[in-house]
């Protein structure tokens, strides 16, 4: 079974993306601010991190540059999930390493290609 960290610090926000990710078959793993994240992905093997950008504490683009630097977690696909949606946000996140993006609200049907997608998996509707 696929392990995906969902890093999201609203309540209302993480159940509605746990519930979603659930329901498609996946494990989830919660962390509600980025030190517990970090700490979340030294304890368990990550498949996907779907990652706020506006996080308390130590913001998205944050936890991003540390997975990123850190050759244990560097390879983990990380998707933004962010309310963030003006123009250029998509590509900023991309460029600083970031797999994907998704914009809230969530599309579900995006949302389930996009996760699938980044997890390698292919569907019979591909």
């Amino acid at each position: 079974m696929k392990r995906i960290l969902v890093v999201e610090d609203n309540p209302v926000n993480m159940e509605l993306t746990v519930d979603l990710l659930e329901s498609f078959g996946y494990l989830v793993i919660q962390a509600i601010d980025g030190f517990e994240a970090l700490e979340k992905v030294k304890e368990k093997r990550i498949d996907l991190i779907l990652l706020d950008i506006q996080l308390p504490k130590m913001d998205g683009m944050e936890v991003l540059l540390r997975l990123k630097s850190n050759p244990q977690t560097q390879d983990i696909p990380v998707v933004a999930l962010t309310a963030h949606s003006m123009r250029g946000d998509e590509e900023r996140f991309i460029e600083a390493g970031c797999s994907g993006y998704i914009s809230k609200p969530i599309d579900i049907h995006y949302f389930r290609d996009t996760v699938r997608s980044h997890l390698g998996e292919v569907t019979l509707e591909d």
